[in-house]
């Protein structure tokens, strides 16, 4: 089978099986089977760039690089729609409808409104072809490479016989509520600011340059307007069906209603249900069904007269603020927590809110005893949005909360780096939490992935004197771990639970240590706890750099060649392989056998015309990706090398290209060459 026959046999095999999944709830194959095709893909779509389809499954992983988004003039314009919060105006809304119609029977769709970033997707023969943001209505981004990476959004129909192939669909593209905790867990995790709520993150996510980072998040995509030049439907109801048969993310939430009471009634379902939905939604959207009913009420200047939206307001409940507490992460980073007297938001109950940091505290004015204003942020973080006055405390005074000078744990001053929030421990090697901290981090899931050392383990091993680092794992025996034990007590219910090192679980930990050392080198670098670096940037550091010696040679010059690698994550590299303590670390993690070399895939051989010649890049290309531009180089003979040298024949330079290459290539008299001179060296 020639590659041509190959790369289509794949793509086909792999939409098919995307298409079961997402649309169909079914898995034909395993995760595996599914990713070794996938690769498999990638890696001959990279030898072959020329014979990439567009509906190819490997846009759904990203790994393009946009240097700008091409404004784009919407076709149909995107108005924005009259809302309000009130039941009444809902009510004087139906009865300008029903003046507007002179009486004539009509039927409302009700939708649920999801809180995200609207965004405009247009298909040209089935295939999809553009994906354009809101922007102002008239105009908007061409966010086309980054809507591609959502798995539940068609790139080829498989059913045009409804719909046709030349059409417009408008969605709500969003964060689901759990990527968006895992995102902030993670940024928590590695030191970054938390995202304040889905729909920010959302919208920033879409507008990423680096669409790989954008797959990374899973954002996803609910469908509700059909647009074309051709009289396909005669009501909204049709087209949602339609567009469901045709393999679109239609939310099963939606309605038809036959007079405003059915949608008063809608209304008052979801006020409480909508906190169970996967998504943020902060409202209900209300349409005329019958689309000549629409074209007869038309328009006002900036929204139409056959629909509205209802918002619900923001539940906000007062509470008493018991004591504020704080919170010492992994990378010393001290964080303020409310402590409050239970209530009930959103379906749940709430006992404590993030106050984030010591200037949320100042703004807010917090005293003890004080009560509170609590709400959920995109209606999933507790947050505490001012003092309730009326609610005054029986005390004549109260002192005011004031951030902490000292670590709550260890009693180091704290400090606060310039261009921060958040005040530090600086007692990293020292302070308890810190090393529990970055332990945990190193054997959770993503990272080491050693389950068996959960449920509070950690915590025996250290008080214990067994580990302080998570090197010292690895040396761990079975006479060490047996008989430890230890009695936990559970924040939330007060329930005391055992812990004890039984000779099967000792077998586990041993096992699942000694399983580790098989995780390639991106989770290692992951685990290892490099501030600022999250498991996405691992994996690319790792890609770009290949093994740890490499790394630790990097220049900031070099690191910020790294897509998704900013100055802020350079300089805590550089800082990182500065430490000794750090690098004696690494040795003895190497010394127990981990893994901190890539495994290169095979290159298939293309031919011989780079014999003989090394290579180096710089910058971000327009036809490669790095990982084919360096394929592209070993497949035709020549070599790779990681610095420039007098052995260095050619340096390709790229947009962005780092300045100290350059400066050394023509110092060095090393030619330098363009992406596309590159290309004709093959000719």
């Amino acid at each position: 089978m020639n590659p041509a026959e190959k790369i289509d046999q794949l793509t086909d095999k792999l939409n098919h099986y995307n298409y079961r999944y997402y649309q169909e709830a079914v898995s034909e194959i395993s995760d595996q089977e599914f990713d070794l095709m996938l690769k498999e893909l990638e890696t001959l779509e990279a030898q072959y760039p020329e014979l990439k389809r567009a509906d190819s499954p490997t846009h759904r992983v990203g790994g393009a690089i946009t240097k700008n988004f091409e404004t784009v003039v919407h076709k149909y314009p995107m108005l924005s729609l009259s809302n309000t919060y009130s039941e009444q105006e809902i009510l004087d809304w139906d009865e300008r409808v029903r003046k507007g119609l002179n009486g004539r029977p009509y039927e409302y769709i009700c939708e649920i409104k999801f809180d995200g970033i609207s965004l405009s997707v247009n298909y040209e023969n089935g295939l999809l072809v553009r994906a354009v943001t809101r922007g102002d209505g008239t105009q908007g981004d061409d966010i086309t490479t980054n809507v591609k990476t959502l798995r539940s959004l068609p790139l080829k129909l498989r059913k045009t016989e409804e719909i046709g192939d030349d059409f417009e669909i408008r969605g709500e593209g969003f964060l689901p509520n759990k990527e968006f905790e895992r995102i902030n867990a993670e940024r928590e995790d590695i030191g970054e600011a938390v995202l304040a709520n889905p729909r920010n993150a959302a919208a920033g996510t879409f507008k990423m340059q680096d669409s790989a980072v954008v797959a990374s998040r899973n954002l996803d995509c609910f469908i509700y307007q059909y647009l074309s030049e051709n009289d396909n439907f005669k009501t909204h109801e049709e087209s949602l069906i339609a567009l469901k048969n045709a393999g679109f993310n239609v939310s099963e939430g939606w309605r038809k209603v036959a007079d405003i009471a059915g949608v008063i009634a809608y209304i008052n379902e979801w006020t409480e249900k909508r906190h169970t939905l996967p998504c943020a939604t902060d409202g209900i959207v209300v349409k005329i069904n019958d689309y000549a009913q629409r074209e007869d009420l038309g328009f006002t200047a900036k929204s139409p007269r056959w629909a509205m939206a209802f918002k619900y307001k923001a539940e906000s409940k007062s509470t008493r603020l018991k004591a504020v507490t704080y919170q010492v992460g992994r990378t010393g980073a001290i964080t303020p927590v409310a402590e409050l007297e239970p209530v009930v938001l959103s379906m749940t109950t709430v006992k404590r809110a993030t106050l984030h940091n010591a200037d949320e505290i100042d703004r807010l004015g917090l005293h003890e005893g004080d009560y509170v204003f609590v709400e959920k942020a995109g209606e999933i973080i507790p947050k505490i949005t001012g003092v309730d006055t009326s609610r005054s405390s029986a005390e004549l005074f109260r002192p005011k909360i004031e951030f902490i000078k000292e670590c709550p744990s260890c009693n180091t001053l704290l400090v606060r780096n310039e261009g921060e929030a958040a005040w530090y421990c600086p007692n990293e090697k020292g302070c308890p939490p810190q090393i529990k901290g970055r332990i945990e981090h190193f054997i959770q899931r993503k990272a080491l992935d050693i389950d068996s050392l959960g449920e509070g383990k950690i915590e025996i091993l250290i008080e214990n004197g067994l580990v302080n680092n998570a090197s010292d794992l690895y040396q761990l025996n079975f006479d060490q771990l047996l008989g430890l034990e230890k009695v936990h007590t559970d924040e939330n219910s007060g329930k005391e639970r055992k812990v004890s090192f039984k000779e099967k679980t000792v077998e586990n930990i041993l096992a699942g240590i000694e399983n580790s050392k098989n995780q390639p080198f991106s989770k290692v670098l992951f685990a290892i706890g490099i501030r600022f670096v999250g498991e996405t940037t691992a994996q690319k550091l790792a890609a770009y750099f290949k093994n740890i010696e490499n790394l630790k040679a990097a220049t900031f010059e070099d690191l910020i060649q790294v897509p998704d690698v900013g100055d802020k994550v350079a300089q805590s590299i550089i800082s990182y392989f500065s430490d000794s303590d750090n690098l004696a670390f690494i040795d003895k993690l190497q010394a127990a056998g981990l893994q901190f070399e890539g495994e290169d895939a095979a290159v298939e051989i293309e031919g011989n015309a780079l014999a003989g010649f090394t290579f180096l890049y710089t910058g971000t290309f327009v036809k490669y990706s790095r990982e084919a531009l360096e394929q592209k180089i070993e497949a035709n003979g020549g070599k790779l090398v990681s610095g420039v040298s007098k052995k260095l024949n050619y340096l390709i330079v790229g947009d962005g290209a780092g300045p100290s290459k350059l400066a050394k290539a023509e110092q060095l008299g090393v030619k330098m060459i363009s992406e596309n001179e590159f290309d004709e060296l093959m000719d």
